[in-house]
């Protein structure tokens, strides 16, 4: 239990920051419910009264009852439960709306802290539930677990006070019965439904895992004749995921059957004490009536809690997730600043990494010093560490071992506002979004005017095909850029890339999947471009050089390992 309010705490400080709320939505929770009650005891005891009196009077029997006081009652509580209820649902969605805004941004402020390393480490299925399906367990948590046992614990101690006035043996029965079901839909049900609601989690995260596989990869298995396989694979874990769900279902009804039957039983007991109550001329038959009423509708503060605390585990198992994030990404507050120069020297001292998991390093004892201003070529075939060196460069990896300094900063130490103004890099991997192409490059420069975004396009050789195009600027590029060929992503991403104005510039493999003509007119815009600018290029064949003017330095990995080669 310690060890789970551990896992728990640093969520629940944050629900603290919000207690404000969560006391007010409470609080309106404990309205409606207490204004339901009491609407249906004041009538049970209005519509008793009024048959007495109208048999007594019938009978010849003076009799005398007040009907505006009761009536007047009657309207005043169904008025405030209504109203009650509409505040307390308007109010506590805005809260729980607001708390999964304070739940997400955290967590995707936990994910900006990660490496590239343990980013790539992890399936892009696993982020996508820590930002959704985690998030939203654990808003269960915060919704269903913490406010409405609270609200139900003040709901008895107040029915349990109110009923004491007038018959105290019943309200005592009725704080000891509703005090051990409170116990039952509490506890018990959170103890006997953490196995299986954990169990729920994973078997969600695993179907989640092979469905996005299935989709990424249904062209390989397709290919392979191995997506019917796959497809029984899914089947197979659907199956054990339903049979535990099954498991907890029944588990759920058992416990509600069981609050069912011990209210039944205290509105049985409740009859019965009142009743002695009658006959020993204690209290009146509205008063009884009243009672028992009351015994019958508290038993709706009862109905939700089984099923919410049953899937307390899978809470936990979310959190225990959340929390392995928060553990893997160490918060950096970065105190360096680099100067505005033209250029900033880039210099490695025996520069090693290590991924984990791995036999070999990707980077060993990489050693060289690049001049303000200057540029260089590094070469080197596919999984010689070209792409390791870049992230190391650009602060999105830490060596394992030596140092990197850009400007006479470590990179990793600027905070990524820094390095989003200082650095700019052409990754192999392209992002686009589904919007337009205009979008897609003002998301470089916001303020780029239509000229600017004509003037790069024209740079890397998509102006002519742009203008082709019937909505020209606002075609959509679609999902993940599926609308363009290989070859224009890349160059789109490099024409939103000159939209911006760093002063280190990476370019991994600027001229993939272009011509030689297109390569050549890139490679004069890149040459006017880069001018005052560090820039170093990362290809793989020594044949791209002729393509790349200015260059005073030649670099080649092998295996990790970096050797100076002579320009021709």
């Amino acid at each position: 239990m310690i060890a789970i309010f551990r896992d728990f705490r640093p969520w629940l400080l944050l629900l603290i920051q919000r207690r404000r709320r969560f006391l007010v939505g409470a609080f309106l929770i404990w309205i409606t419910q207490m204004a339901g009650l009491a609407l249906l005891g004041l009538s049970g005891w209005f519509i008793t009264a009024s048959a007495l009196t109208g048999i007594a009077l019938t009978l010849g029997i003076a009799a005398h009852l007040d009907v505006y006081v009761p009536g007047g009652g009657i309207r005043f509580f169904a008025l405030t439960r209504t109203v009650a209820r509409y505040i307390e649902r308007l109010y506590n969605h805005n809260t729980v709306l607001t708390l999964l805004a304070d739940l997400r941004y955290r967590v995707f402020g936990y994910l900006t802290q990660l490496d590239d390393a343990r980013l790539h480490g992890e399936r892009a299925s696993d982020w996508l539930s820590r930002l959704t399906a985690d998030i939203d367990t654990l808003d269960n948590f915060y919704l269903r677990i913490l406010v409405p046992p609270f609200v139900a614990l003040l709901g008895i101690v107040t029915v349990s006070l109110f009923v004491a006035i007038w018959l105290p043996s019943v309200a005592v029965l009725m704080a000891g019965t509703l005090g051990l079901l409170w116990l039952v839909v509490t506890l018990f049900a959170a103890t006997w439904g953490f196995s299986p609601s954990y169990q729920q989690v994973v078997d969600q995260q695993s179907l989640r895992h092979l469905v996005v596989d299935q989709v990424q990869a249904a062209a390989e298995l397709m290919s392979y004749q191995s997506a019917q396989w796959h497809r029984e694979i899914i089947a197979g874990h659907e199956q054990q995921a339903y049979i535990n769900q099954r498991r907890l279902g029944r588990k759920a009804a058992l416990i509600n059957s069981l609050v069912s039957a011990v209210s039944g039983l205290m509105v049985v007991a409740v009859l019965w004490l009142a009743s002695l109550a009658f006959t020993q001329q204690l209290v009146t038959a509205p008063i009884v009536v009243m009672a028992v009423l009351i015994a019958l509708g508290v038993n709706e503060m009862f109905i939700a809690l089984p099923a919410s605390f049953m899937k307390l585990g899978a809470s936990y198992a979310a959190v225990r997730r959340l929390n392995q994030l928060t553990s893997d990404s160490k918060p950096v507050h970065p105190t360096a600043t680099l100067s505005e120069e033209a250029g900033l020297a880039i210099r490695t001292n025996h520069l090693s990494l290590h991924y984990a998991q791995t036999l070999q390093p990707a980077l060993s004892n990489v050693d060289f010093h690049l001049p303000a201003g200057k540029r260089a070529v590094i070469t080197g075939n596919s999984g010689a560490g070209k792409s390791s060196l870049a992230s190391v460069l650009m602060g999105r990896l830490k060596a394992t071992q030596g140092e990197v300094t850009i400007g006479g900063e470590l990179p990793w130490q600027l905070s990524s506002e820094s390095r989003a103004h200082h650095f700019a890099m052409l990754t192999q991997q392209v992002d686009l979004f589904d919007t337009s192409l205009a979008e897609n490059l003002r998301v470089a420069n916001p303020s780029a005017s239509d000229a600017a975004l004509w003037e790069v396009l024209g740079a890397v050789v998509l102006d002519g095909w742009v203008q082709q195009l019937p909505q020209g600027l606002a075609t959509a590029v679609g999902e993940k850029g599926q609308q363009l060929s290989g070859g224009q992503a890349r160059r789109l991403a490099l024409a939103r890339l000159m939209l911006r104005n760093p002063q280190v510039v990476f370019l991994d493999e600027p001229f993939a999947g272009v011509d030689a003509a297109t390569a050549k007119h890139i490679a004069a815009s890149l040459d006017q471009w880069l001018v005052n600018r560090t820039a170093i290029y990362f290809v793989h064949r020594a044949n791209s050089l002729n393509l790349l003017p200015g260059v005073e330095y030649h670099w080649h990995l092998d295996a990790g390992k970096l050797s100076q080669c002579l320009l021709n």
